[in-house]
């Protein structure tokens, strides 16, 4: 793909997108704009299926809305209510802390900068990135799985991993598309440009993929 293509594409893919029943589809409306929901799903979605992560987060914002509810809650109660998204444990201990952090660093608010996101446990470049361009709506690239592997396999990039990836598409991409690539491309992903057997016969912009499997 010529990166003078991927305007056209995101627009195409952005016409297909509601016809998707995508996981990623359903988080996104339930918890954009909530900077704090944010920073909770995309923690526990970290190596655990999207279908999985949505359940758990209905589940767990019926009990906790703000970080100070974090810290009434001891380790054992969050680790219940988050469980069995992936690595539950260490997650629960995470957010403990994350919630003490949060009331007595930031005064009860998610940080809106991406070096202060990094401070906090558990969080890498994903979910700050994430946090930045969902709960706040500032100009931030989200490289998953499924981005990594699209834009790969488009050609539009050669990396090696996500984080690689990330500062390649800053690179390529106009800065007010930074935050289509990731909801769209991670629904394409689960739905149509599939890590195993795409389908692409059914693809809505077969014609601009590179097919660099």
């Amino acid at each position: 793909m010529k990166k003078e293509d991927l305007q056209t594409v995101l627009e195409i893919l952005k016409k297909e997108f509601p016809k998707w029943n995508a996981p990623v589809v359903h988080m996104i409306a339930q918890h954009k704009k909530d900077p704090f929901r944010v920073l909770v799903c995309a923690l526990l979605s970290t190596r655990t299926k999207d279908e999985l992560t949505h359940r758990v987060c209905e589940r767990f914002f019926e009990k906790v809305n703000f970080p100070e509810d974090l810290i009434r809650l001891s380790e054992e109660e969050i680790r219940r209510l988050i469980y069995p998204v992936g690595f539950y444990r260490n997650k629960a201990k995470q957010l403990k802390e994350i919630g003490r952090i949060l009331v007595e660093n930031y005064g009860g608010k998610v940080p809106d900068t991406l070096e202060e996101l990094l401070k906090l446990p558990g969080v890498g470049r994903k979910v700050a990135n994430l946090v930045l361009s969902k709960g706040y709506n500032k100009p931030a690239i989200v490289v998953d799985v499924h981005v990594h592997r699209i834009v790969n396999r488009w050609c539009l990039v050669k990396t090696k991993n996500p984080t690689e990836t990330e500062f390649r598409l800053m690179e390529v991409v106009p800065k007010e598309l930074w935050s289509e690539i990731n909801y769209l491309l991670v629904a394409f992903g689960q739905t149509i440009c599939t890590p195993k057997k795409p389908k692409c016969e059914l693809c809505p912009v077969e014609k601009y993929c590179g097919k660099c499997f």
